[in-house]
C-alpha cells in the first residue's frame, strides 16, 4: 500500500514514547527508523481503523530488528500506536516475500 510518508515528521507525547518501551522494550527512536526501511511493508489496518485509519509497518531497524508497528497520520504527522518485535512466522513471511 502507498501512503505519502513525505517529509516524516513525528508525534510524540509522553504516554506513547514511553509506553513501547515499557511493554515492549522499543524504543521511540527504533520507531522512527523502520519508517526508512526501503523494503518496509505498510498494510491498512481495517479491523482497528475507525474515526481515524490506522496503519500497520512491518520493518527493520538499523540494527536489523524487525519490528511490527501500528500508526496513524495526524494533521500530516505520524502517531505511533503500538511498536513490537515480529513474532509470528506469517509477519516475517509477508515481510521477507515483500523484501
Amino acid at each position: 500500500m502507498k501512503v505519502n510518508l513525505q517529509a516524516i515528521q513525528f508525534e510524540w507525547d509522553s504516554g506513547n514514547r514511553d509506553k513501547n518501551m515499557l511493554s515492549h522494550a522499543v524504543e521511540y527512536w527504533e520507531c522512527e527508523e523502520v519508517f526508512i526501511d526501503t523494503k518496509k511493508v505498510i498494510l491498512k489496518n481495517k479491523l482497528h481503523s475507525g474515526q481515524e485509519n490506522r496503519f500497520i509497518l512491518l520493518g527493520k531497524t538499523r540494527r536489523e530488528r524487525l519490528l511490527y508497528l501500528v500508526f496513524i497520520i495526524r494533521n500530516d504527522k505520524i502517531r505511533v500506536i503500538s511498536a513490537r518485535d515480529i513474532t509470528k512466522r506469517r509477519e516475517i513471511d509477508l515481510y521477507e516475500k515483500a523484501a
